[in-house]
């Protein structure tokens, strides 16, 4: 993945100046993205820091290992909040990896994977794949391979580019005030969309500070509806641009916790984020509303089947009624990516087992690999299907009425992986 821009340097507002640890964490994470570009999604914190760094001279990456690890020791004595000490301690873990690796010293991609985000994927079974294909081979109409009629189920759903802004629009606004509802907003937040071309991800959240984020959806492939859905609730409401703007107000701005003013790629926080982004895409449109909202959308999106609406109710029928098939077919990229960086496969071999496991057209394929080999995304991939398998089971957990104060602690709150592991661990003990 190639990024677009350059993270904006946002401004921190009432924030009192950072504690040393924040302050050498802040240091630490900015000389790593001068190695490491994209290591830094965003930065909001003090200007002098970011300007401290593009000054200095460039610290070599075993100073760096060393700087995160000496940080990790200090932790006990100097930070007395415990969540905030758990959390500080498995980010610093992740930037001494990245920061150990790059210096050229090997370690096994599985135990980077692990090291990097305080959790170890499971590859997901074939025989689940296999049995989410084959129910999908009975749900789908039609003649010829499931991957040829999954492509034209696409198709049927695709919305021409011209179309995609305006659904857009009325997918942000119906998504926040939902959230408004559910988990308030903090106050003068705002984001805006732009539709862009040459990436490998469908949709990208830029978090600029002061409560702001820029939403970019990629154009490069055609586009379905209900992704499109899916994609707007990942990157605004209750997704990133929700988790970022209200950490910014409660942790930086509220708590003063200033190591919350960056956002780093490849750390534990990221699998939370995506996690969060994925799972709440169930809150956003909750599995009964998919049909409807299919229907109400496909005129302004320019669908053919809106002519026809007793086959447009019976389509989006079957949209909802195949939606979570499809997600699990989708975690083949989970697998894709162990084959090719933990196998050791050919890069044919990998793209192959996409097509033919995942069922994905040739193209999308493709598209599929070039985020799984990308130097900075090669270990990201994990975090969407692990994150969501984490975090919706975390959710699951608790009383359906409650989901959506459960949810609102990961907006809030510095949670890890392995705090919603433990938390989930002693949910079962008390079923």
């Amino acid at each position: 993945m190639t990024r677009a821009r350059t993270p904006a340097v946002g401004g921190v507002r009432g924030v009192p100046v950072p504690d040393p640890v924040a302050r050498d964490y802040l240091l630490l994470a900015l000389r790593l993205d001068q190695h490491l570009p994209g290591t830094v999604d965003g930065y909001f914190g003090p200007a002098d820091l970011k300007a401290q760094v593009d000054i200095g001279q460039l610290r070599p990456l075993a100073r760096l290992a060393d700087d995160a690890a000496a940080l990790r020791d200090r932790l006990p004595e100097e930070v007395a909040e415990p969540d905030r000490r758990e959390w500080l301690d498995r980010q610093l873990v992740a930037l001494e990896t990245l920061a150990t690796v790059r210096s050229g010293e090997p370690m096994d991609y599985l135990d980077q994977v692990t090291r990097c985000f305080a959790h170890t994927p499971r590859p997901r079974p074939e025989a689940a794949l296999k049995e989410a294909a084959a129910a999908l081979d009975a749900l789908l109409p039609g003649a010829g391979s499931l991957a040829d009629r999954l492509a034209a189920e696409d198709r049927a759903w695709t919305v021409a580019p011209d179309r995609v802004r305006a659904v857009a629009d009325l997918l942000v606004d119906r998504f926040r005030a939902r959230a408004d509802r559910l988990f308030g907003l903090p106050a003068g937040e705002a984001l805006q969309v732009s539709l862009v071309r040459g990436q490998p991800w469908s949709g990208y959240s830029w978090y600029d500070g002061g409560l702001r984020s820029r939403v970019d959806v990629n154009l490069d492939l055609p586009i379905r509806l209900p992704a499109l859905i899916g994609t707007a609730a990942h990157e605004t409401y209750p997704g990133h641009h929700l988790e970022h703007a209200t950490k910014e107000a409660a942790l930086v701005e509220g708590a003063g916790r200033l190591e919350a003013s960056i956002l780093l790629i490849n750390t534990p926080e990221c699998l939370i984020s995506e996690g969060l982004a994925e799972a709440g895409r169930t809150l956003a449109v909750p599995p009964g509303e998919l049909a409807g909202l299919l229907v109400e959308l496909s005129e302004t999106a320019g669908l053919e089947l809106a002519a026809d609406r007793t086959a447009l109710e019976v389509a989006a029928q079957r949209v909802s009624a195949t939606s979570g098939l499809r997600r699990t077919l989708d975690a083949a990229r989970l697998n894709a990516a162990l084959h090719l960086h933990q196998d050791g496969w050919p890069r044919k071999r990998v793209l192959d087992y996409l097509v033919e496991v995942g069922r994905l057209t040739p193209e999308v394929a493709a598209k599929r690999l070039e985020f799984i080999e990308h130097p900075l995304w090669r270990l990201y991939v994990h975090v969407y299907p692990e994150g969501e398998a984490l975090v919706g089971g975390w959710l699951d957990a608790v009383p359906e009425p409650d989901r959506a104060a459960r949810f609102a602690r990961l907006l809030r709150e510095q949670l890890t992986p392995p705090v919603l592991v433990h938390e989930l661990a002693g949910s079962r003990v008390e079923s």
